[in-house]
């Protein structure tokens, strides 16, 4: 069993316009609600391929109700943890002619410490039945620092590979914790590590203890570094779509290799390059395309150099 966890879930409004004039007003369709957050969206992705998953996450507040109530009716296996603190919102626009999307977060509110023990109880309770552990989404502001720390260590003390996919100061913290994986995006790395270089960068949490990194440089693919070297994934062309579910595609793809015993990085990159942009042609995260075997048939892996583009 794959096991998720989402410090900060939230509600995810998605609105399609043909194109978005900043400063003007649209006319869209009715939108679409449903319960979101990183973790949850790899929860959904793997769900959906038949694989064994649990989803903890946070509830509540009005809109923790509407969360709640859509979760339920997914059918994904989850466990939702009562907190005084409404569930966040997530807005999405997606501008069909550009083929992108305009996206707004809410911070979040951060449950108080007994709300997150409940969490930790929660996850220590199913990490003998797990496979992987998978800690993937922002945290909410004021978040206690040993948060991440303690969740990977709790994976580790069971014996479970932990994947994270977050940022800020959070991404060192999990390296320095003992994380697996990580999962950053290029701006997400860069800010964290303070090295403009992705290849330097993403070497420094190598350094630090972890085993593979998988960055994301959007339409350039896919970088997977480990102790022995960097490949670089990339599609023949690039896709036109809506990429807010693009990395979790890509951390549900090596959360499922994972707990299938796969350790070579450039089958975890592949397979993470193609989930990621079958992601990209739905309409919605949390969801890939059936087309992903075509699509990575079409990926390219090569070593990487510091000449390629990044």
């Amino acid at each position: 069993m794959i096991l998720t966890v989402t410090p900060n879930p939230a509600l995810d409004l998605t609105w399609h316009v043909e194109h978005l004039a900043f400063g003007g007003s649209h006319r869209a369709d009715a939108g679409t609600a449903r319960a979101g957050g990183k973790g949850l969206n790899v929860a959904r992705v793997v769900h959906a391929h038949g694989v064994p998953v649990a989803a903890i996450a946070t509830v509540g507040g009005g809109t923790g109700v509407e969360f709640a109530a859509e979760l339920s009716a997914s059918g994904v296996p989850h466990v939702l943890v009562e907190v005084a603190g409404a569930t966040r919102r997530s807005i999405a626009v997606v501008d069909e002619q550009r083929g992108d999307a305009t996206i707004v977060n809410e911070r979040g509110v951060n449950p108080s410490d007994a709300e997150w023990a409940a969490l930790l109880a929660e996850v220590v309770e199913r990490l003998p039945s797990a496979s992987v552990l998978v800690i993937s989404g922002s945290l909410p502001p004021g978040a206690p620092d040993q948060l991440l720390p303690v969740l990977i260590g709790a994976g580790r003390d069971g014996g479970v590979p932990v994947i994270v996919d977050t940022s800020g100061p959070a991404l060192l913290r999990a390296a320095d914790a003992g994380a697996s994986v990580l999962k950053p995006n290029a701006a997400e790395l860069a800010e964290a590590t303070g090295i403009a270089d992705p290849l330097e960068g993403a070497t420094s949490l190598i350094d630090r203890g972890v085993e593979l990194v998988l960055l994301s440089l959007g339409a350039e693919g896919m970088l997977a570094v480990t102790a022995s070297g960097a490949l670089h994934a990339r599609l023949d062309a690039p896709l036109a779509g809506n990429p807010t579910g693009a990395g979790d595609a890509a951390v549900a793809a090596c959360a499922v290799l994972f707990a299938e015993g796969e350790r070579d990085s450039e089958r975890i990159l592949r397979r993470a390059t193609a989930w990621s942009a079958a992601a990209v042609l739905m309409p919605l995260a949390g969801e890939i395309s059936d087309t992903w075997p075509e699509l990575e048939a079409r990926v390219t892996v090569r070593p990487y150099s510091p000449k390629d583009p990044e």
